[in-house]
């Protein structure tokens, strides 16, 4: 693909942000991590001149990126079971199991789903993630299950990175809840920031948060849990777990967010959730290229499958 470079004049800047937080905003898929590593080796520059991740960008300046070649990725490609709903020459989607790892990472370094995709691709990925996160455009946690989208070009890595800024990406969740959720449908908008204590943790704080944003409708009712759907209107970290633990209902399998509830869910109806009980069912996007929409959808996994049925058994109204 080879080096690449890419000018812009900022347009609106925000008092007292630092560089690296602005180029976060634009590129999403970028680690600030790795941002802070291209300012400080010079590829970043501001007006043509080599600046700090500190600086604080005004509106006017020129920012130029250069974005050196991808070096030869450091996860290896394993032979691993990929469920594929849809592949094209820049995009892929796929079905992520529960239980995998979406890259490479401490302690997680091998039977990833780039390690997969590695194998799958053949070398066509987009490089913009860099060596761990090569097409890598969005993330699901390790418990969840279901689509997610993965660029194969750079031009596609960017484009649907824009998108997912944008909030023009439909992303649509089944979740298992603890108890009866009373109202058939509703919007969460609460903040979600890292938790002040549990430094892996996110909670709702509207003072210090960042705005989260879930539209969700119940699908069915049991006596003691509910099935509902969520649409993410923000990509916050952990946010339908954080949201639906702030309206008392936790995931069901959610040893961090509801462990009390899921205790109660167990003594009162002999159900274990074996992880959380969270599954990316619907992902809709606009093809980089075409400029169609493409819709897909994942089919709900057997552990996910036997949960609803276990809790189903013991329906107490057939909403």
């Amino acid at each position: 693909m080879g080096d690449r470079t890419e000018t812009f004049v900022v347009g609106q800047s925000e008092p007292g942000q630092r560089l690296d937080t602005f180029l976060r905003r634009r590129y999403g898929a970028v680690s600030r991590s790795a941002l802070q590593r291209l300012i400080e080796a010079g590829h970043i520059t501001v007006d043509g001149k080599p600046v700090k991740p500190t600086h604080a960008p005004r509106a006017g300046e020129t920012v130029r990126v250069f974005w050196p070649e991808a070096r030869p990725a450091e996860a290896a490609p394993e032979d691993m079971p990929l469920e594929v709903l849809y592949e094209d020459s820049d995009v892929l989607v796929v079905n992520k199991p529960a239980g995998v790892v979406v890259h490479p990472s401490a302690g997680h370094d091998a039977h990833t789903l780039v390690n997969a995709l590695l194998h799958h691709c053949r070398g066509q990925l987009s490089g913009i993630g860099g060596v761990q996160r090569p097409g890598i455009v969005h993330r699901l946690d390790l418990e969840t299950s279901g689509c997610l989208v993965v660029a194969k070009s750079d031009a596609a890595h960017q484009a649907l990175t824009a998108q997912f800024a944008a909030r023009q990406i439909t992303k649509v969740y089944h979740a298992i809840l603890c108890g009866v959720l009373p109202r058939d449908q509703g919007d969460i908008r609460a903040a979600i920031a890292r938790h002040p204590t549990h430094r892996k943790r996110m909670a709702v704080d509207e003072e210090n948060g960042r705005d989260a944003w879930t539209s969700y409708r119940v699908l069915e009712r049991w006596t003691e849990a509910t099935l509902a759907e969520a649409l993410l209107h923000t990509g916050r970290t952990h946010q339908i777990r954080v949201h639906f633990q702030f309206l008392g209902h936790p995931l069901a399998g959610d040893a961090t967010y509801g462990a009390r509830a899921n205790q109660r869910l167990a003594e009162r109806t002999g159900v274990h959730a074996p992880r959380v009980m969270l599954h990316a069912h619907r992902l809709s996007f606009v093809h980089p290229r075409t400029g169609r929409t493409v819709t897909r959808e994942a089919p709900w996994p057997a552990d996910f499958e036997a949960a609803a049925a276990a809790l189903r058994g013991r329906a107490a109204d057939p909403t």
